[in-house]
């Protein structure tokens, strides 16, 4: 990997962007329901995720002397601070439908408050840069191909293709402030993403086995929509297998995020909200734009 490469966006925060999502059926993937699940899983860590890489970030706030960095960090929280905003509405839905979202979130929280009572500054920046290689990385590899996609509801497409644009923005703040202010060193660096990963999946795939148990899914039934779909997220093709490559550079000991592009059609989801101002229509571009 070329490390002199740098592709970089700036920051931007985007604020009271509408999806619509009380309009959005209950299998919203296209009535699939393990897949709607699985995302609604991942969804559901946002809120409460992005929060703590906020806190993990702001341990090192006092000791950044970089005003760039100053910047691009206080954007970056205003940032994670709306997506929190949004995909609590999402929870809320959620809530609705009869998931144990609280329950969820109870747990989530705990382990969290964990991390930031008993682990070092350095350990939970290591863990929050990770946990953006990885969200960066699904962003790339849900939208570079329109296929991915195709069946999801557009309003709920279009809220992920505003996080993904947004994770792409700030990818690389988290990176920083761990290398150059927390001086985290490289076994700890690439340690972190090896946990990270296991628990996001773990905790996204029991999430999503329970959530259709609460949807009255026996336990047979959904054995059998995990061995249909999960080939579709870790076969040999499958869309989290195709982010391989690009997982695998983290563990490079001269890796920085803006190494990787950005994905194609970021420009043309920022010209869509500029003209438009409408976040769906943008989304659907940015869909649109994909192979």
């Amino acid at each position: 990997m070329n490390a002199q490469v740098k592709h970089q966006v700036e920051p931007v925060v985007r604020t009271k962007l509408d999806f619509k999502l009380d309009d959005v059926p209950r299998f919203w993937f296209g009535g699939d329901a393990f897949k709607t699940r699985i995302f609604d899983a991942l969804s559901l860590t946002f809120p409460d995720g992005e929060r703590y890489f906020i806190q993990s970030v702001r341990l090192f706030r006092d000791q950044i002397k970089d005003p760039v960095l100053q910047q691009k960090v206080a954007d970056f929280i205003r940032q994670e601070a709306q997506h929190g905003i949004t995909h609590d509405k999402m929870n809320q839905i959620m809530r609705e439908q009869g998931m144990p979202v609280d329950e969820f979130i109870r747990f989530l929280n705990r382990q969290f408050n964990f991390l930031l009572n008993h682990r070092s500054p350095q350990y939970n920046i290591a863990v929050t840069a990770a946990s953006e290689h990885l969200t960066a990385l699904m962003a790339e590899t849900f939208y570079s191909q329109k296929e991915t996609l195709k069946d999801a509801h557009p309003y709920v497409r279009a809220l992920f293709a505003w996080h993904a644009i947004e994770e792409m923005e700030h990818r690389d703040v988290a990176f920083d402030v761990m290398r150059d202010v927390a001086e985290v060193d490289e076994f700890r660096r690439q340690t972190a993403l090896i946990m990270t990963t296991f628990l996001m999946l773990t905790y996204t795939l029991y999430r999503a086995n329970v959530m259709l148990g609460r949807d009255g899914f026996t336990p047979l039934e959904r054995v059998k929509m995990m061995a249909k779909g999960l080939p579709w997220l870790f076969g040999r093709k499958g869309v989290l297998t195709r982010m391989r490559s690009q997982y695998m550079d983290w563990f490079d000991r001269d890796f920085h995020p803006s190494q990787h592009p950005v994905i194609a059609q970021y420009d043309v989801w920022v010209e869509t909200l500029e003209r438009t101002n409408d976040p769906i229509a943008a989304g659907e571009a940015f869909w649109q734009a994909a192979q």
